[in-house]
This record gives structure tokens, sequence and C-alpha cells, in this order.
């Protein structure tokens, strides 16, 4: 099957990009995806490991609900008592062992700040992770060996998985075996795929443009900036929904447990993956050349998941993928150095980017016309230059929210105080 898959070309990293870009929204760590090509009694023990893994994970949540004052240090020596009380769970590498307790540990160190900052609405209580097609396992520096040339990767845990081949695009020789610090072997719906976390500050030179850009999202086009630019909203969601539709009720025809029914299912499945992977492909790139191309970029701090409880535009929302386009738009700016800048959405459709006056208008009102200067220009347009503007006054001021630790002269630095010296100063005699 899978030398029939290979000259189909499904295996091709310009296709399905094999190798992602960094997905870490930080400078300081990289992380490169290459897919495993094996047999399918090796798939079959990596599938037990992820099991596994995932059984230690809602195991020392267990242990975190029926035990009082349990902190991440309990969880990890309770991954000892789990490979002597359970014989399968030994076979996992102690360090994945630990890499899934950690997973434990986030998910409730997340719920006790979500309690200490008193977020409205439901705090995000620790939930019991079930079987499902994207699932992974955690190795650190041991459990697993890269050979020679850097293209095949051995597990050597107890469940002795062997060798694989890595399908992709990158070669590991540019960085030492030291700074690979985790991998991650993840399950998807077309395969398995080795993910590797290297430690590496990643920072790119750029030339200043001397120019400023405020960007206001929408439905309608996916971003208008402040100089009057339109990128079209791909839609990926919309143009797939047909085919999703089909194969939902062909699936939905066959019997519960059958072969024809996994099979169906995992074209949906795949079918899915597809939408979402042209989704961040687009936004990597219209964030890369957003930032690339300025010295500032702004843009409105939506909270979209209030926004989405609008259930005639959630659809249309989510297939936009704002919060995806805005985190790649700051991870960006960090590695180029670029300030970003996120400013409160209030009345920057309203208000007049000409005169400032306040101009109410509804959702469906798509023009700008402003009765007390004559001012008529584009919704969009308008919002975006208020939006240019707001960043332009906030920068420099206490409690900036920008990617680039305030400013780019920090960056390799130490992140400035935001708390003003006036009161610390010494009074004059």
């Amino acid at each position: 099957m899978h030398g029939d898959e290979t000259r189909r070309g499904i295996y091709s990293p310009l296709r399905y990009l094999c190798y992602t870009y960094a997905i870490e929204l930080s400078v300081k760590m990289l992380v490169f995806e290459a897919k495993l090509v094996g047999t399918k009694k090796q798939y079959g023990k990596l599938d037990e490991a992820i099991r596994t893994a995932r059984f230690v994970r809602n195991s020392c949540l267990r242990y975190w609900m029926d035990n009082k004052d349990i902190n991440k240090y309990d969880l990890s020596a309770y991954c000892a008592v789990l490979a002597k009380e359970f014989e399968f769970a030994s076979k996992l590498n102690s360090m994945a062992r630990q890499a899934s307790a950690e997973r434990a540990w986030a998910a409730i160190s997340r719920f006790y700040d979500n309690c200490k900052k008193k977020i409205p609405g439901k705090k995000g209580y620790p939930r019991f992770k079930k079987e499902q097609t994207h699932s992974s396992v955690e190795y650190k520096t041991s459990g697993w060996k890269l050979s020679n040339d850097r293209r095949y990767i051995t597990f050597s845990d107890g469940f002795e998985a062997g060798t694989f081949k890595m399908w992709g695009t990158r070669d590991l020789h540019f960085y030492q075996l030291k700074q690979i610090k985790r991998v991650r072997v993840v399950r998807r719906a077309d395969g398995y795929y080795c993910q590797f976390c290297i430690d590496q500050e990643r920072l790119e030179k750029r030339e200043p443009t001397a120019h400023n850009l405020g960007i206001d999202v929408g439905l309608n086009h996916f971003y208008t900036d402040s100089d009057g630019n339109t990128v079209a909203n791909p839609r990926h969601l919309r143009k797939s929904e047909k085919s999703l539709k089909r194969l939902s009720r062909r699936m939905s025809k066959t019997k519960k447990g059958s072969k024809n029914r996994a099979k169906f299912r995992n074209k949906l499945a795949r079918k899915h993956l597809k939408v979402s992977r042209q989704r961040k492909d687009f936004a990597v790139k219209t964030a890369r050349c957003v930032v690339q191309s300025n010295d500032l970029v702004a843009y409105e701090d939506l909270k979209v998941r209030s926004m989405v409880r609008n259930r005639h535009l959630a659809k249309s929302i989510s297939d936009a993928a704002w919060t995806q386009f805005r985190s790649w738009v700051e991870y960006f700016g960090k590695v180029f150095g670029v300030v970003t800048v996120a400013v409160p959405p209030h009345y920057t459709s309203q208000n007049c980017s000409n005169c400032g006056k306040v101009v109410k208008k509804s959702l469906s009102v798509r023009t700008h016309t402003c009765l007390h200067c004559g001012h008529i220009q584009d919704r969009d347009h308008n919002a975006a230059r208020n939006i240019l503007e707001r960043g332009l006054r906030t920068v420099g001021h206490t409690g900036t929210l920008t990617s680039v630790d305030e400013t780019d002269q920090y960056l390799g630095e130490e992140t400035p105080s935001s708390k003003s010296t006036r009161g610390n100063r010494k009074p004059k005699k």
C-alpha cells in the first residue's frame, strides 16, 4: 500500500507539508515534523505506546482528584508507582511517562490560573482524554535514536516499535543531538508523524520599510489594511462542505463496527485534515507577508470565543481563523523584530477616521458616511485607519501589548519593566 501511495505522490512534502513551519509561539524553540514510514505491525506498536501514554495521563489526573495538595513532583513520582503496578505501563519509557504526567499537570495548572484570574464562565476543569484519531506520545532525551544520516529513527522502549524512515524536507544535520529536547509521535488520519522540539533561537534580519499598517479582519474580505488593500477570504471549509456532507452521508449508511464504516470515517477525517492544513498554510503565508513588509502592525484584540456564540456567523468566523492568523503575526513579529500591537476593538468601525466623530451604523452598512465632515469611505478601510491610529498612540506607553518585548531594541535582552520609575527618585532638598 505504501508503495502505491508513494507513486501517487501522497507522501510528497509539497502536497501534505510533511515538515511544518516552526509552530511554537516562541523564538527560543523550533518544531520540525516528518512523516514516519513503517509497516502495519510497527504502527500497531506506536498505537500501544500512545494508548499507554494516555493511560498514564488519565491516571495522574485521577490521583490529583482523589488527593489534596498534589503538585507536579508528586505526579512525577506517581509514574513509578504505575510502572510497578501495571506491566504495560512499565514498557513505556520512563521519561515518556514523566512527559504524560507533565501534560496532566499542565491542564491542572491552567485550571488553577483561570480560577485565580476569575475568568467568567467555566474555568476549564481538567478532563480525561478519550480514544481519538489525533493522539500522541512524547519522549524526552531517551527512548529514541537517530541514524547517522538523520533519515531514520529507532524507538527503543519496551514496545519495540523498531526503525522508521522519516519522510520530509528538513535536514537535521544543521542541529546537534543535544539540541533536540523532545521527540513527539503524533497520530493523524493520514498516518504517523514525528515532531522534533529543537532548542534553537530563531531571529531573522530584515530591512526597515518605514511603513506602519493597521489591519481590520472581516468575513467579506479576510482583512482590509489602512492603505485600502484587501485580501480575499479563502473560505476553505465552505468550498469543501459539499464533499464533506457527501462523505458524512455515506458513512452514516454503513453498519457500525464494520470495516466499511472505518474506511469512510478515515476518508472523512482526511478531508477535515486537508481543510485545517489549507487554513493554516494561508494564515502562515499571509502573516509572514504582513510582518515582513511593515515596521509596525496593529490589529484588533478580538474576543473570538464570544463572537462565535452568534449562531448565524459562527461557522464563517471559525472558518476565517482570525485567532490563528493573529498568533502567527505575533510569532513572526518576534522573529523579524517587528512591533505588533493589539488595540481595543471598541468603536473602531463607528468612529470617523477623518474627524473622529461617532457615526452609528449597523453591520449591514458597508460604507462609512460621516454626517459631520462628509467623509465617505469603505467601512473596513475606515476601521483599519482607526486601528492604526490607536496602535501608534499605544506604542511606548505603559501597558503596551507588543510581541517583541515592547520594542525590537530589547531583543535578546531582559524584558524592561513596565512600571514607572518616577516614584523611586529621591526628592530634591
